[in-house]
C-alpha cells in the first residue's frame, strides 16, 4: 500500500529486455535502504527490487505490467516516481493507493497558471467503474492528485511548484503517456451500485 506522496524522481540507467519482460535499472539516493524483495511503486506500479549494487537497484516488470503501464515506454536517462510502502505508523498524507495500476492516459494540454500548472488528461475507460469525479483523488504517474473539471473521458489535475520539481511532473507534456489508478473507494462504490441496479 502506498499513499501517492513521491519520495524521488530516479534516472532510469539500464534497460535490459529478456523474452516479455524487462529489466528496470534504477539510480536512487535510498538504495541503500532498499532490502531484496521490498515493494517499490514506480510511476505507480508496485514492483520488487531484484537486485542492488551500489547506488543502483533493478526491478523486473512482466508483460501484464507492460500492457497496462508506461513502464515499456522508458528511455535511459527517464525520471520515475518512486515511494516507497506505507509504514503503518505514519500519517497518511495522500491517499489510499494500491500500487496497481488501472491504465494509462494521455497528457492533452499543459497550462501554466501564475506559479502552478494545469495538467488536463484523456483515457478510454477500460471498464465502466474506471471514473473520476470533482474533488476526488486519482494517482497519476504514482502521484495523489484531486480531480479538478472531472469529465466521463478526461479530467485536470493542479500542479504546485513543489509536486513539479519534485516528480517527473516537469517531464510531462502534450502527447506524454501517464499511469492512472483511480480511487479504490470510488471503484468499489461503482461496483457495487453496478451490481444493485444490475438486480
Amino acid at each position: 500500500m502506498f499513499s501517492g506522496i513521491i519520495e524521488e524522481a530516479a534516472p532510469v540507467v539500464r534497460l535490459v529486455k529478456e523474452k516479455e519482460n524487462l529489466h528496470i535499472t534504477m539510480k536512487c539516493s535510498f538504495t541503500g535502504e532498499l532490502k531484496i524483495d521490498q515493494s517499490i511503486s514506480h510511476n505507480g506500479v508496485c514492483l520488487t527490487v531484484v537486485e542492488k549494487e551500489g547506488d543502483n537497484y533493478t526491478v523486473t516488470a512482466i508483460k501484464e505490467t507492460l500492457d497496462k503501464s508506461n513502464l515499456g515506454l522508458l528511455k535511459l536517462g527517464d525520471k520515475v516516481n518512486l515511494e516507497r510502502s506505507v509504514r503503518l505508523d505514519d500519517r497518511l498524507d495522500g491517499h489510499m493507493v494500491q500500487g496497481h495500476v488501472d491504465q494509462t492516459a494521455v497528457c492533452t494540454e499543459v497550462m501554466e497558471a501564475e506559479g502552478s500548472w494545469y495538467y488536463t488528461f484523456e483515457y478510454e475507460p477500460a471498464q465502466e467503474d474506471y471514473i473520476t469525479v470533482e474533488k476526488g483523488s486519482v494517482s497519476v504517474n504514482g502521484v495523489s492528485l484531486t480531480v479538478v473539471n472531472s469529465k466521463p473521458k478526461s479530467f485536470q489535475v493542479a500542479i504546485i511548484p513543489f509536486t513539479y520539481e519534485v516528480t517527473n511532473f516537469h517531464q510531462i507534456k502534450e502527447g506524454t503517456v501517464v499511469n492512472i489508478e483511480f480511487d479504490i473507494l470510488g471503484k468499489y462504490i461503482a461496483r457495487i451500485l453496478k451490481q444493485q441496479l444490475g438486480k
